[in-house]
């Protein structure tokens, strides 16, 4: 699962670093995309914070876990649609045109995250000292039922809340790298 959580974190990272390094998005001027970038990279940054402190490949320090999730949670949800409005879509951005075709699942995946990094802020409010084990993704937890070949139809659905703040940032990358898959496009 670590594998997992680090090569999401990767791509995450790499994205941030491509959609800043696009000359034509900063060429253009336009302060919605540049915005809209800015904080995907924030929330790049905050994402490969928490999975190197669960890698072990950071430092444990709760203060900069609390400030990483508190980014992550608002970045997401009903903020991070609005980063998307029509006409900001396509060139010279690296958000698809699609975006607005299927503007309801879109939002639907933003909320999703956004309930998700909330839950993971919650539980980095009252953060201990130290890695427990119960901050740790644990053998058996029901996922949200992706598979290779997407949703199963009777897949287990559980509170955010109960989940261990490792498999929450396990699933707010998951989320990422969907919506990244369907609705990115690469710059190049």
């Amino acid at each position: 699962m670590t594998a997992g959580i680090a090569s999401r974190v990767a791509m995450l990272a790499l994205t941030g670093s491509l959609v800043m390094s696009s000359p034509l998005a900063v060429a253009s001027g336009d302060a919605v995309v540049a915005a809209r970038q800015a904080s995907m990279k924030a929330m790049a940054a905050a994402a490969k914070t928490v999975a190197e402190m669960f890698d072990g490949k950071r430092a444990y320090d709760a203060a900069d876990f609390r400030t990483a999730a508190d980014t992550l949670r608002t970045r997401t949800g009903p903020v991070l649609i609005a980063e998307f409005p029509s006409g900001t879509l396509g060139a010279p951005s690296g958000a698809k045109a699609e975006i607005d075709q299927a503007r309801p699942e879109f939002e639907a995946l933003a909320r999703h995250i956004g309930g998700l990094a909330s839950a993971l802020a919650a539980k980095a409010e009252t953060a201990p000292a130290q890695i427990t084990s119960d901050m740790r993704m644990g053998a058996m937890l029901p996922t949200d039922g992706g598979s290779l070949l997407g949703k199963r139809p009777n897949a287990v659905h559980v509170d955010p809340a109960k989940l261990p703040a490792e498999h929450l940032l396990h699933l707010i990358l998951q989320d990422c790298s969907s919506c990244h898959s369907k609705f990115r496009r690469k710059v190049k």
